[in-house]
């Protein structure tokens, strides 16, 4: 299996690797600091720097293999792929990642803010959404919108831990989402901490305070089905 270097540190931006195996579905490493996607957030972007060949593969997408787990680093099409065995540095596209991280990060705190289950969910670069399992309206726009700027001005930090499968068994009430069961059967479960504002288990990239979020502002709230509301969130607009 891959190590996975971004679990417990969102700010690597580069890793020296080794090629395991390479083909056009996907370059396997054996450690990396891109994130494949899954929970919500998509897969990194960014390249591998082939050593000694002067030659860089570009990574358009990260996926998970469903069927070994394993991490494919996704070659942008007609790349020449490296040989196995060789040594890559291995760069994801930071800006676009942290932007991710921050928006990550903001679903978090917007789920704290609304009292209904998360029925789905969506990070995307700049934007994100979350459902909630909500009959009535019972948020609005700018209520939300100033709730989640104070949060993100509080620079409350943020923090992971570990629990074992055995102890979030005992605390159902950290599992806000619905349809999706965070993964067990490991021995453990990752949880991500806002201090003094959520914690719920995770495996995303989150930035270290709320203040690095930046002013946010609801767009949108949206009835989807006869109990599912859609709340809509974007970075507020620079100047």
């Amino acid at each position: 299996m891959t190590e996975e270097l971004f679990r417990t540190d969102s700010y690597l931006t580069t890793c020296e690797a080794t090629v395991i195996a390479a083909a056009p579905e996907g370059i396997r490493l054996d450690r990396t600091v891109f994130y494949p996607m899954g929970g919500g957030q998509p897969g990194d972007t960014g390249r591998l720097v082939v050593a000694g060949a002067g030659t860089e593969v570009p990574i358009v997408d990260t996926r998970k293999d469903p069927e070994s787990g394993d991490i494919l680093h996704l070659p942008g099409e007609g790349a020449v792929l490296p040989a196995v065995g060789a040594t890559v540095t291995a760069e994801i596209d930071w800006d676009r990642r942290h932007r991710l991280m921050r928006m990550h990060t903001c679903l978090h705190l917007l789920s704290s803010l609304v009292a209904g289950g998360v029925t789905g969910g969506s990070v995307g670069d700049g934007k994100g959404r979350l459902d909630f399992d909500l009959p009535e309206k019972t948020v609005d726009k700018e209520g939300l919108t100033a709730a989640l700027n104070d949060l993100i001005a509080r620079d409350a930090p943020v923090s992971m831990r570990w629990i074992t499968d055995d102890e979030l068994s005992a605390q159902p009430e950290l599992v806000r989402t619905m349809s999706v069961a965070p993964p067990t059967g490991s021995g453990r479960v990752r949880l991500m901490e806002v201090a003094g504002i959520d914690l719920q288990p995770c495996g995303g990239t989150h930035v270290a305070r709320t203040g690095e979020i930046g002013p946010v502002v609801v767009t949108k709230i949206e009835k989807k089905g006869r109990q599912n509301r859609r709340v809509n969130l974007a970075f507020a607009p620079v100047g």
